[in-house]
């Protein structure tokens, strides 16, 4: 009987993929059928827990088939990770319109990025404070008990590096390994790459024009081929946001989420304060937040159902210069360094509230003003090189509660509920890179408000 059940649910699942299938044939708007899947999965998810349960059967051997679109579709992604950081970096060098906008661009997105982690930390602290959390002490179940050992492992990983060796690591000794992400580092060490590929550029350029015309058009040649790839993997995102909402909902432990709730509400408490925040930044310099939120929802969905700042990186760039009007240049600095620099949820909401909730346990005062600067202080340099994916955060949080000398088994006792605040932490993430993309784009002068102000330039509907 279970195997009939699952086949009825996969078949109920391939017909609703047809549908999206047809609404493409029929030129429904992009974003309008990515809403369609995130609130069809949600359904879906919710209705294969409450009749099979998250640990049951059909719910477990469904979902192993729907994770074939889900996860492919997320791979898909990742697989252009590397090629699109590497072009599109390079290519930034050749559209900036000298090393003064350069120098311009690469300074304000990453004050941009480092600032908002800051800030992102001292959120976090206060919203630990808020909820009365600084000291707090969670059940360990079996689940937490596995994670906490495991920690442990990758904890001598970590703390065993000083800061010095830390920053070692981001400097790549063999590009063509990093190219195939071998290591935790592998994406900041592209971008150095890449950016070291830039400024060879310009030298060239200079010197001899002939060489650096050719290899201009060698990149503009791979960043539309690159970007051509990415158009056909962006057409699968209805179908890949249904399966992972699926997956979230219906393997969801909810138990965990009452009995960690309080937690799960500071976390999420935190990551809208600093959302507010981006929004009042903008108006800042002037940009409509409701006019940005109409032109990035579907990005920061899929960034929110997917749990991927590196898979959201392909749609990110393609939100800014398409739908935003931010110049190339910026986009691509913003969204490729923001994808492993600064990340404002990740690497700064998160490992602050942990530090901030176990630092009374062995007799800190967070309350001091002095600590509390002390954890902003590691927070916002510790966020280098975190990884744009899955882990990300926890990888944070180790690095961080290490250089504190703070116990790491806080990591693996809320590790119940990470899926769930992973998604807003994610979302933020890519806010954040899109926020430092606008940025720098005002500040060089280049932001388009006519692409901006109209409604029309959106992502196409074709995709």
């Amino acid at each position: 009987m279970t195997n009939l059940y699952i086949i009825i649910a996969l078949l109920l699942f391939v017909a609703v993929i047809y549908a999206f299938w047809r609404l493409q044939k029929k030129h429904i708007k992009f974003s309008t059928r990515v809403f369609i899947a995130l609130g069809s999965g949600i359904v879906y998810g919710a209705i294969l827990q409450l009749i099979f349960g998250a640990t049951g059967e059909v719910t477990t051997g469904a979902i192993q088939w729907i994770n074939v679109v889900g996860t492919g579709y997320v791979r898909l992604l990742q697989m252009l990770i590397m090629p699109l950081i590497f072009v599109s970096i390079v290519g930034a060098f050749t559209k900036v319109e000298g090393t003064k906008d350069l120098g311009k661009i690469s300074a304000t997105v990453l004050t941009a990025l480092l600032a908002t982690t800051a800030i992102s930390a001292l959120v976090g602290i206060g919203s630990v404070m808020l909820f009365n959390l600084d000291g707090a002490e969670f059940v360990q179940g079996a689940a937490e008990t596995t994670q906490i050992a495991a920690l442990d492992e990758r904890k001598e990983m970590v703390v065993d590096l000083s800061l010095p060796e830390q920053i070692v690591n981001f400097i790549p000794s063999n590009v063509f390994a990093d190219l195939s992400n071998s290591r935790s580092t592998s994406t900041i060490a592209v971008v150095i790459f890449s950016a070291f590929v830039g400024v060879a550029y310009l030298g060239i350029i200079r010197k001899n024009p002939e060489d650096g015309a050719f290899f201009e058009r060698i990149i503009k040649s791979l960043y539309a081929i690159v970007m051509r790839i990415v158009t056909l993997v962006l057409r699968l995102t209805p179908y890949g946001v249904f399966a992972l909402m699926i997956k979230a909902l219906s393997t969801s432990d909810f138990n965990a989420l009452v009995n960690l709730g309080k937690f799960v509400l500071a976390s999420y408490a935190a990551i809208i304060t600093v959302f507010l925040i981006h929004m009042l930044i903008l108006l800042g310099y002037k940009v409509s937040p409701i006019q940005y939120l109409k032109k990035t929802l579907t990005v920061l969905s899929f960034a929110f159902t997917s749990r991927s700042s590196a898979g959201t990186l392909p749609l990110n760039i393609e939100t800014q210069t398409k739908a935003l009007g931010v110049d190339a240049a910026s986009a691509n600095f913003a969204g490729t360094f923001g994808m492993s620099i600064g990340q404002n949820g990740c690497a700064g909401v998160y490992p602050a509230m942990l530090a901030a909730i176990v630092a009374p346990t062995v007799g800190i005062d967070v309350f001091s003003p002095a600590y509390i600067f002390t954890i902003v202080a590691v927070v916002t340099i510790s966020s280098f090189g975190v990884a744009g994916v899955g882990g990300g955060a926890t990888f944070a949080a180790l690095i961080v509660l290490g250089a504190l000398d703070l116990p790491v088994a806080i990591v693996g006792l809320v590790i119940s509920v990470e899926p769930v605040i992973d998604m807003a932490r994610t979302l933020l993430n890519v806010n954040d890179s899109i926020l430092a993309g606008i940025i720098s784009s005002k500040r060089v002068k280049r932001f388009d408000e006519s692409v901006f102000n109209d409604d029309e330039a959106i992502i196409k509907s074709d995709i």
